[in-house]
């Protein structure tokens, strides 16, 4: 009886796994030589093999949540770039909106600064009348008018005033030289920088003179004293390189207060003293021919 519920075991158990693994025929054989085993006892291998299916089934489920929450992922950071460039696009595009409103009103302010320029040419010609002051001082109205425009276009964007303070700089140390040329020749004296202020309509606290453009435009205006004195000995006016002289030499001195860095305001500075030197030239040779009519 036992030998045959061996052998019926046996072919069930072959009738499985046709192609056994070699290396399980000596626990087959050890089979027959034991006792009678209960066949309720003895493991299925079907039960072994239904567990790999089931295992794939949940490996491919999980696979699938994985990609589908990096989807996820990718368009919502995806979604996130998008937002923050646009958000660029309009900043560029408003930045760029207001900048050329700008220049257009410092295209302006060039324009009246070359009328003030053309008009101050008489200057050199012959001697000073306040006739030959007349046409330029008429456009410093104009001028404050450009700046008034420049201060409510920046009132529409507060705290922006030195982002685009390079669009009309060059045009304000221009203006201020002028100014303080117009100035020098009516009193004799320095334009002082709230002076300036005043005139250009620039004494607002988020919109005024900056410091550095006043001092770079009467730097300007002292490249204009040599060849003032130089034309006014010519006319006659022998008298002239003495009064240059005095206000050079002392505008001079106050410049030499100021700790200058290695930029175009020291630049500017540094060619003043070539300016002093031609009118110390011009002086020397009045005097030395004695055509001075007031000592010193």
């Amino acid at each position: 009886m036992n030998s045959a519920l061996r052998s019926a075991y046996f072919i069930f158990s072959h009738s499985l796994n046709p192609n056994p693994n070699p290396k399980a025929f000596p626990l087959i054989f050890c089979l027959h030589s034991l006792p009678f085993i209960s066949v309720s006892r003895l493991p299925l291998r079907v039960s072994r093999q239904e567990q790999p299916s089931r295992s794939v089934r949940t490996s491919t489920f999980c696979s699938s949540s994985t990609m589908a929450g990096t989807d996820a992922n990718s368009l919502a950071s995806s979604s996130s770039v998008e937002k923050q460039f646009e958000h660029f696009r309009t900043q560029l595009q408003d930045s760029g909106s207001l900048r050329d409103r700008i220049r257009s009103v410092a295209m302006e302010i060039e324009s009246s600064t070359r009328l003030i320029q053309a008009s101050l040419l008489l200057v050199h010609q012959s001697r000073l009348t306040p006739e030959v002051l007349e046409k330029p001082k008429s456009q410093v109205g104009l001028l404050k008018s450009f700046y008034n425009q420049l201060a409510e276009i920046l009132r529409e964007s507060p705290g922006l005033y030195y982002r685009y303070h390079g669009d009309w700089r060059s045009e304000t140390q221009t203006a201020v030289s002028l100014l303080a040329f117009i100035h020098w020749l009516e009193t004799g004296e320095l334009l002082l920088h709230p002076e300036a202020e005043e005139k250009l309509g620039l004494n607002e606290s988020d919109f005024n003179l900056d410091v550095e453009d006043y001092l770079i435009g009467i730097c300007f205006m002292s490249n204009e004293l040599p060849r003032y004195v130089v034309n006014q000995v010519t006319v006659g006016d022998y008298d002239c390189p003495r009064k240059v002289l005095k206000f050079f030499t002392d505008l001079h001195a106050a410049f030499r207060m100021l700790n200058l860095r290695n930029d175009f305001l020291r630049k500017k500075f540094d060619g003043m003293k070539y300016d002093l030197r031609r009118v110390e030239e011009v002086y020397y040779d009045v005097k030395i021919r004695g055509l001075l009519t007031m000592g010193d």
